[in-house]
């Protein structure tokens, strides 16, 4: 029953987030709304990267922060983001085909060296680190394209930009 929870909220998330990558615009991937804020292009690739880290939860019983980048290079085309989250999709397929409820509720721990900074079951780790994570930051986008004039896709249902007057 756990398993059919969670592949039925995780095809639903990767399918909205590919709806809205597929709107980025090429010739705005530099911009950015706040000096603070990560370029679009810079957020995409981010957003994109979760998706390594969620297959990192099924492979690993553990992810160590300080041994990956803090941020790796920014995609500059949206043909190399569709591209790669597409692989990762499979790949997360593919796992979760795999997987069985008590791969899913083993302990599975993030980490940043020596610090602890959760330990939780796979599922809830895929849930909150993985998909809520990757909601998360799928929002910020939509603000990024909405700043842009760029039509939103709906992710629970229409958009203000998908409505039927």
């Amino acid at each position: 029953m756990m398993k059919r929870l969670i592949v039925g909220d995780f095809m639903h998330e990767l399918a909205t987030t590919r709806r809205i990558l597929e709107r980025l615009p090429e010739e705005q991937m530099a911009w950015k709304p706040h000096v603070k804020s990560m370029t679009l292009s810079g957020l995409a690739t981010h957003l994109i990267n979760l998706l390594n880290w969620q297959v990192a939860i099924f492979l690993y019983p553990e992810f160590d922060l300080s041994t990956v980048p803090l941020r790796r290079e920014p995609l500059e085309r949206r043909d190399d983001m569709l591209e790669e989250f597409d692989a990762n999709v499979v790949k997360l397929e593919n796992l979760l085909a795999e997987c069985d409820e008590l791969t899913l509720g083993e302990e599975w721990t993030l980490r940043n060296g020596d610090h602890v900074i959760l330990r939780q079951p796979r599922a809830i780790a895929l849930r909150t680190f993985g998909i809520s994570h990757m909601v998360h930051h799928r929002a910020q986008l939509g603000v990024y394209l909405r700043l842009l004039d760029i039509p939103v896709p709906g992710m629970y249902g229409p958009s203000a930009d998908e409505e039927v007057k």
